[in-house]
């Protein structure tokens, strides 16, 4: 018998063993390619040697220092590396010990901003529906993942849910990108005015939607207009780039490919590719600079904030990711999966939508691609396709609830960015083979 509380009480999961390049084993030897990188965590594969010797060689230095007395080496050269890399603004570093945190360190930001600002009615956020930004209690009220809210909503904070920029769905027939766009900026218009506008403290979003949508980026100048707004209304833009950050898209940040940068931006996942639990929260100098004039303390931490071996080991992720260009690897493999994936399942009965950026695909389950009508949600084909792709030894991240968290499915793919052709052709023929076992 097991003591530890697994995410299923139900059913325990088989052990891992080892992990090599695109692959983990279990203790039966049996290879998984790792095609989701768990949750768009595993970017570099596992077993990289220069991550692990990183987080050798500090462990012989220091293992642990409280920030309340000092801070580190490891930590104050990941914080240089990632402002230079940085797109905009942003000139400050919080690290946080992943996603969660980050988005909770962002918000409570947001608001202590406003509040030495001298503008205390800003406590309204704006965030859209079907999006996720998190588990801890300001973090899920802030996404808009209906079937995770359910059960918590008793505890959590107010927040306006304004509709996603989700094309497959929402873009009506014979509509253009451009108009599709102008209704979405002028609901959350409409949103501005009915609260008032001198309430909204921030606009949170993630720039291409993961475990909620499937890899769903936006339309053209979405995220431009935005960005607009936000300046007109003085609203802070926090950009949650968890999952889609850190080289997935194809660009370190995945903002830069919609030309915009926020107030405050988190990532996590890729940052520490899985080597360490590592989140870090980026800001403004000139918001760093109204805490640092005003009280000179942000009130809010956690015990491992700046964590020296995960700092290390980060820095040395942003070795191969940037240094050995890594990155450069994304978009060409991205558009080979891409392709492999659109070769087999581009006229698939029941795959509606294959959509993503770079390393960051996902393909939407249907029940009839004419009519885009769901699979019936009783099936729980998300999970169906999860265990026969497992059995396959294949790992993706399929989830249900796409449409309205509810109706709809969909399979998150990110493998990772050392993935090869043949790899890639694995990947599909095993994705494939999961959707046959399942009667789609």
């Amino acid at each position: 018998m097991s003591h530890v509380f697994h995410r299923s009480s139900v059913k325990a999961p088989p052990a891992v063993s080892r992990g090599e390049g695109a692959y983990l084993y279990d203790q039966s030897g049996k290879a998984y390619l790792d095609g989701s990188g768990g949750a768009a965590v595993s970017c570099l594969g596992h077993g990289d040697a220069h991550v692990t010797e990183a987080i050798r060689a500090q462990l012989d230095q220091v293992a642990f220092a409280h920030t309340g007395f000092f801070t580190s080496p490891p930590a104050e050269a990941l914080a240089d590396r990632l402002v230079a890399l940085a797109p905009g603004d942003l000139n400050r570093v919080y690290f946080v010990s992943g996603g969660s945190e980050a988005m909770e360190a962002a918000l409570k930001l947001a608001r202590q901003y406003h509040l030495e600002r001298g503008e205390a009615g800003r406590s309204r956020i704006i965030a859209r529906r079907q999006s996720y930004h998190g588990n801890t209690l300001g973090a899920l009220a802030t996404g808009g993942n209906a079937w995770r809210r359910e059960p918590f909503a008793p505890l959590l904070m107010e927040v306006s849910h304004v509709a996603p920029c989700y094309a497959y769905r929402g873009q009506q027939e014979g509509e253009s990108e451009a108009a599709y766009c102008d209704r979405l900026i002028a609901e959350i218009e409409d949103e501005i005015a009915r609260v008032g506008p001198e309430t909204v403290m921030a606009f949170v979003a993630e720039p291409v939607v993961g475990a909620t949508l499937g890899a769903v980026p936006s339309v053209p100048g979405y995220f431009k207009r935005i960005r607009e707004i936000c300046d007109r209304h003085g609203i802070l833009m926090i950009l949650d780039e968890v999952m889609c950050g850190m080289g997935r898209t194809g660009t370190l940040f995945a903002c830069e490919q919609d030309g915009v940068a926020p107030d405050i931006l988190c990532v996590a996942k890729g940052l520490g590719a899985g080597y360490q639990p590592i989140g870090a929260m980026l800001c403004t100098e000139i918001m760093h600079e109204v805490i640092a004039q005003g009280s000179g303390f942000f009130q809010h931490g956690h015990t491992y904030v700046g964590h020296p071996v995960a700092c290390a080991a980060a820095g040395a992720v942003l070795d191969r990711v940037v240094g050995d260009d890594l990155l450069g690897r994304v978009h060409p493999m991205g558009a080979v999966l891409r392709g492999m994936l659109e070769d087999r399942f581009g006229q698939h009965p029941h795959v509606g939508d294959i959509r993503g950026r770079g390393l960051f695909l996902g393909l939407e389950l249907v029940q009839d691609r004419a009519t885009k009508a769901p699979i019936d949600p009783a099936r729980k084909i998300h999970a169906q396709v999860k265990a026969a792709a497992f059995a396959e030894g294949l790992i993706c991240y399929p989830n249900g609830g796409t449409i309205d968290g509810k109706q709809g499915a969909h399979v998150l793919l990110a493998p990772p960015f050392i993935l090869t052709e043949d790899q890639a052709a694995e990947l599909v023929d095993k994705l494939a083979r999961a959707f046959v076992a399942v009667g789609l």
